[in-house]
């Protein structure tokens, strides 16, 4: 697994996150004799008041009260990144904090913020809600004891950093090699074409819609999937309900990862 580390690298240099290409073990049907992605953002959960508490913490040590006169201020502004119109990336949620008090969203200013907001993400999170969502563990022991095992990787809002230090606490880092995160595009589905790039320039070849699997918990997820045409698996482990995901039409949906196998999936 220590190839993982210096392989989940993106192009600011800092490392990505999501669930990337697999190939099908032997014994599948033929056509599943092909490489798989899946790009995956429901490995774990932090309580959005928790993540909030942290993008204050940021906010007051970044000094944004000076010049601008600006304190964080819980009736304000809303510092959640997840809601009924589903997942937005730091970047988008941060700019959207520089509008509403008037700061200029120059590259100073994001990289005044995000240094202090990884800080306080190292420091404070073993002191916030979190865990591993239910059956992620179980995917990748599965996935891992495949011959030959998947490649992973990993598509999320979240700045690289901050995804490494979030999925590190709590074990899960070291599983993933490529992907797409917050700082490469705040278009969530530019996120995804990235993250296929990535995948085929490691893996030498084309990569296809209906070899990748995206998995997700909210109605973006599925954009993103159908933004690059592939497979989609969602999970209702969000804010959004088995019935309502169903109601989209992935390709698959269940209530957690626990309801479902990889077999089931690719067989």
């Amino acid at each position: 697994m220590g190839r993982a580390s210096s392989r989940a690298a993106g192009s600011l240099g800092v490392p990505s996150l999501r669930l990337a290409r697999t190939l099908a073990p032997p014994g599948f049907t033929e056509g599943l004799q092909s490489t798989v992605v899946k790009f995956l953002d429901v490995e774990c959960r932090l309580c959005p008041k928790a993540v909030a508490n942290v993008r204050s913490h940021a906010t007051f040590a970044a000094g944004y009260d000076s010049p601008h006169s600006v304190r964080y201020r819980r009736h304000s502004h809303c510092y959640g990144g997840r809601g009924r119109k589903g997942v937005r990336g730091d970047p988008s949620i941060v700019r959207d904090f520089f509008a509403h008090h008037e700061i200029e969203p120059n590259p100073e200013n994001f990289r005044r913020f995000f240094d202090r907001y990884v800080f306080h993400l190292e420091h404070l999170l073993g002191q916030l809600d979190g865990r591993v969502l239910p059956g992620v563990h179980a995917w990748l022991s599965a996935l891992a004891a495949w011959t030959p095992p998947p490649m992973l990787g990993l598509l999320t809002g979240n700045i690289g950093l901050g995804a490494r230090i979030k999925l590190g606490h709590y074990g899960l880092w070291e599983r993933f090699e490529t992907g797409a995160f917050g700082d490469d595009h705040e278009d969530r589905n530019q996120l995804a074409h990235i993250a296929r790039a990535r995948a085929r320039a490691r893996l030498g070849d084309e990569l296809g819609g209906d070899q990748i699997l995206v998995i997700g918990d909210t109605p973006r997820d599925l954009e993103c999937a159908r933004a690059i045409g592939a497979k989609s698996l969602t999970v209702a482990t969000g804010t959004y309900s088995l019935d309502e995901l169903r109601a989209l039409d992935p390709d698959w949906a269940v209530k957690t990862l626990a309801h479902i196998s990889p077999e089931d999936v690719l067989s």
